[in-house]
């Protein structure tokens, strides 16, 4: 794999310190930057086009299952948010207030949203009044406000850009029905685009979101092997329904309230692409995401004929279909691989006087830096099949970390011995349901519960803290 100094010292080891490292790729593959306001990221062309694409893939997703995209207003007036006592109660430290408008004081203070439950729930009152109206599938692409304390790039912003799904339906089964069809469509683009393989489960009461009956997540293991929860969906029940007034006329000319889902994914995705795939090197971006899949590079273009040769493969690449890109510029060759292995271009091409004179190119890949040449005629299939040959390795190798870092234990002490053990990963223990015992869970050990597994075991064992025989399996861990 190329290694020019000027780009490769630029990155700090990840088994050096894998904070900066993270650090490092986010700015040196020029993703994000700092602004002037602590929290605040500017989205830099690459990293924007890596989420625009994560969007087009997601809502054309979306689209197929029936839900529309719709746009509310970005300021919720205190007294609507405050209708709702465990959601305002959960998201109160987090909000930020608009008190003044222009050189007015406002007669109410407005928060600017944190998500988006109140200001849908208003809206659903005055749309829906019969069975007809239901369901509906809405869906918002938009930006949201939490004051955090503490930022990191992609994984904490008070600023990010998110989807929220926000549904209405006329029974609890629907519902729920809906609440596991999303949760299920988030696990299968993490690992069929994305290449990261997910764990699927239902979070505790003390972990769901504020105002839920219930919570699913995705939660991912990052290469450090802390969790990332990378998406959630949530059963509302009717409470938000019934909090707002929100009411139809059922096919038994009876009134009901509906029962509600949302469900979220957000950019904190890209920081979870870098922690799971990225290397010393930089990024290791997953070819259907990548906003560049090939680049393609003239060795020796200052000869005759090489910068027509190459310009010649990029279009028929583009003309396939594929994402690709030329770099004529004037720097080296090493520069240049080393520049885009940087920034995670999965395939780079590369072409100069001996292979025009043997109607080759050469095909290197990023995952894995091995170098293949192909008959110029083969170009677009050998092209095509690498791309997904890529995915699927570095899906399998994101799969054998959660697979090897993944234990079972029996006592909180096991758990923590464990962990000291292997520096991290997930534990699976039984759990007999208390506060309690989550809670001790945490000052013992370090960890938090990430999920109840919907794949349960189906056996019984004994809680690690209080010895309570149990059957409940869940995952700890140390989570972003």
């Amino acid at each position: 794999m190329a290694q020019d100094k000027r780009q490769v010292d630029a990155i700090t080891a990840r088994d050096v310190d894998f904070a900066q490292w993270y650090t490092d790729v986010c700015t040196k593959a020029e993703l994000i930057d700092y602004s002037s306001i602590k929290g605040m990221f500017i989205y830099r062309p690459y990293g924007y086009a890596i989420w625009e694409n994560i969007q087009k893939e997601l809502d054309k997703r979306f689209k197929e299952t029936g839900h529309e995209n719709v746009y509310l207003p970005m300021l919720i007036p205190e007294s609507l948010l405050q209708k709702e006592k465990d959601h305002v109660e959960g998201f109160a430290p987090e909000c930020a207030w608009v008190t003044v408008g222009g050189s007015e004081k406002l007669e109410e203070r407005c928060c600017i949203r944190p998500t988006s439950e109140t200001l849908f729930c208003e809206h659903y009152k005055n749309i829906i009044h019969s069975h007809r109206d239901l369901p509906k599938l809405y869906n918002q692409w938009c930006s949201v406000l939490r004051w955090e304390k503490t930022s990191r790039p992609f994984l904490r912003h008070r600023e990010f850009l998110w989807q929220e799904g926000h549904t209405m339906h006329a029974t609890e089964e629907e519902a729920r029905e809906e609440t596991m069809r999303m949760l299920n469509i988030y696990a299968d683009f993490m690992e069929n685009v994305l290449a990261m393989p997910v764990l699927k489960g239902r979070k505790t009461d003390k972990e769901k979101f504020k105002g839920a009956e219930e919570t699913y997540t995705v939660e991912c293991m990052m290469h450090d092997k802390k969790a990332l929860q990378a998406g959630t969906s949530h059963y509302f029940g009717d409470g938000f329904a019934r909090a707002f007034d929100i009411t139809f006329t059922g096919s038994d000319n009876q009134l009901h309230h509906p029962h509600q889902t949302s469900w979220g994914v957000s950019t904190r995705m890209i920081g979870g692409i870098i922690m799971t795939h990225g290397d010393d090197n930089g990024l290791v971006l997953p070819p259907r995401i990548a906003p560049i899949q090939v680049i393609v590079i003239p060795v020796a273009q200052h000869k005759p004929g090489v910068t027509d040769a190459a310009q010649d493969l990029l279009s028929r690449l583009q003309a396939a279909g594929v994402r690709a890109k030329i770099d004529v510029s004037d720097k080296a060759p090493g520069w240049k691989f080393a520049e885009y292995e940087m920034r995670g271009v999965p395939v780079r091409v590369e072409i100069g006087p001996k292979d025009m004179e043997k109607g080759q190119c050469c095909l290197a890949r990023r995952d894995t830096g091995e170098k293949t040449f192909v008959p110029l005629a083969e170009l677009e299939s050998a092209v095509a099949a690498l791309l997904d040959d890529i995915h699927h390795n570095m899906y399998a190798m994101a799969k054998a970390n959660l697979d090897a870092n993944t234990f079972q234990a029996e006592t909180w002490e096991e758990v923590k011995e464990t962990l000291e053990a292997h520096s991290g990963g997930f534990v699976r223990t039984k759990w007999c349901g208390d506060l309690a015992c989550e809670l001790a869970m945490k000052d013992k050990v370090g960890v938090s519960s990430r999920c109840m597994p919907l794949e349960q075991s189906g056996t019984t064992g004994k809680c690690p803290v209080c010895g309570k025989e149990c059957a409940t399996d869940i995952i700890w861990g140390v989570a972003y």
